[in-house]
């Protein structure tokens, strides 16, 4: 079985995409006379949160995902980032290809609100591959990627934030169900707020006038 080696060369955000979106750059390598006319593979991407460290202020955003620092021993697990497919054209010895990777700002993923939490360093990513190859010099020979191909990748959390800020700029996203935008938007008419931000305060507001009633 042809033995595939996978390194993750670089990481960018892609300036052009509609969404958030990052590019890994991928090298694959296997003998140098072996002829692979194409590549299917699949690739989870995986959060390692306890190969790096956290400051005060991270913690205080990633308790919700795992708890007082005390139990961190225990709740560090990995976290799945996403699952994308990838066709690689053909190639002999060594190839090269982008791994394109839609990203969310939705804070109900427990990955987006990792990245997040997180103000400075890099992300601990593991790329998990497997797949079918298409390989042969004379003919084509159809064989898996052995499950157990992976590679790992520190990725800046500055690429992260220019990503979410080319689309975001200076802004936060939540998704909401219907009824409750409905309730909101109802909410601010009645209030004559000019904008979102100022409805949001307003029930802010509210909700700490009550909280001091009650005290």
């Amino acid at each position: 079985m042809t033995q595939f080696n996978f390194q993750c060369t670089g990481v960018r955000a892609d300036r052009y995409a509609a969404g958030p979106t990052l590019v890994f750059r991928l090298r694959i390598t296997t003998e140098p006379q072996v002829r692979v006319h194409a590549l299917a593979l699949r690739c989870q991407l995986r959060i390692e949160p306890a190969r790096r460290g956290y400051s005060e202020d991270e913690e205080a955003g990633l308790a919700d995902l795992f708890g007082d620092r005390s139990r961190w021993a225990t709740t560090l697990k990995p976290l799945r980032f996403a699952d994308i497919a990838l066709m690689v054209p053909g190639f002999t010895g060594e190839g090269e290809a982008d791994l394109v990777v839609p990203c969310s700002y939705d804070l109900d993923i427990a990955a987006s609100r990792y990245f997040d939490a997180l103000r400075d360093g890099d992300l601990p990513l593991l790329l998990l591959f497997s797949g079918t190859a298409f390989t042969g010099a004379g003919g084509y020979q159809v064989e898996p990627v052995p499950w157990d191909r992976e590679a790992r990748r520190a990725v800046p959390v500055t690429v992260w934030r220019e990503m979410i800020d080319q689309h975001f700029p200076g802004c936060g996203w939540l998704r909401l169900p219907r009824d409750t935008m409905r309730d909101l938007l109802a909410y601010r008419s009645r209030q004559a707020l000019p904008s979102w931000e100022s409805t949001v305060r307003q029930l802010l507001a509210d909700a700490d006038a009550a909280q001091g009633a009650v005290r």
